[in-house]
């Protein structure tokens, strides 16, 4: 049995990085650019597994299908979580990446404590509610200038001891194998055999029960009572 999976993005370059996980599965993954315009959810939740689910049911119960979808952000231990679930626009609504990176320079000016880590969580959800979750973390440290031209949002200010560069100097290939999306996917990736069933149970669970056709065995069905 396949089952349609909706991945709640119209990023193609995510659309792509999620089929390539999940294929040769019993799961045919699709985008909301398969689909019309639908309402945006709102993304309002305290923490990223709040808005990672929000987005998931908010989509699968618009289209009558399973959705997953994906919330990350850079937490800071010195400022307290921050920017945390506010990380696109740390800045303001309409901020760009250089604004965000601006900010959070100008608030970690002078701390000594520069410990930060990027966190992803995966949700997928059904129509009716249920959901499976998936995480991943990687941990480094809030630099005082910018290095690299490559990545984007804070990838530029994140550095990873281990390589002893930032996000923005790692190769794009490199990166998503410590990634924190890059773990939360590798985790996904290791259980899609479990998913799939997963997924396949909670459908067949929504299904109405067929109706028990002996509570019609007494009825008169003929053409004399027939109103």
């Amino acid at each position: 049995m396949v089952t349609t999976l909706v991945l709640a993005t119209r990023n193609q370059g995510k659309v792509r990085e999620f089929q390539e996980i999940l294929k040769n599965t019993n799961i045919e993954l699709k985008s909301l650019n398969d689909f019309g315009p639908i309402p945006e959810a709102v993304e309002d939740g305290e923490t990223f597994d709040d808005n990672a689910y929000k987005k998931a049911l908010f989509t699968a119960k618009v289209l009558g299908l399973p959705a997953i979808a994906d919330d990350s952000g850079l937490v800071v231990e010195a400022l307290g979580g921050a920017p945390g679930v506010y990380s696109a626009r740390y800045a303001g609504a309409k901020a760009s990446d250089q604004d965000n990176i601006d900010k959070l320079l100008a608030e970690m000016a002078g701390k000594n404590n520069r410990a930060a880590a990027f966190q992803c969580v995966i949700s997928v959800a059904v129509p009716s509610g249920p959901a499976l979750t998936y995480e991943g973390r990687c941990e480094g440290e809030i630099l005082t200038a910018q290095r690299g031209q490559g990545g984007f949002g804070y990838d530029p200010v994140f550095y990873y001891p281990p390589l002893k560069q930032t996000f923005a100097e790692i190769p794009l290939a490199e990166k998503n194998k410590i990634s924190h999306r890059g773990k939360a996917l590798a985790e996904l990736a290791a259980e899609t055999d479990k998913l799939a069933k997963w997924l396949e149970q909670r459908i067949s669970e929504a299904k109405p029960p067929k109706p028990d056709h002996t509570q019609f065995e007494h009825n008169d069905w003929s053409e004399d009572t027939m109103v």
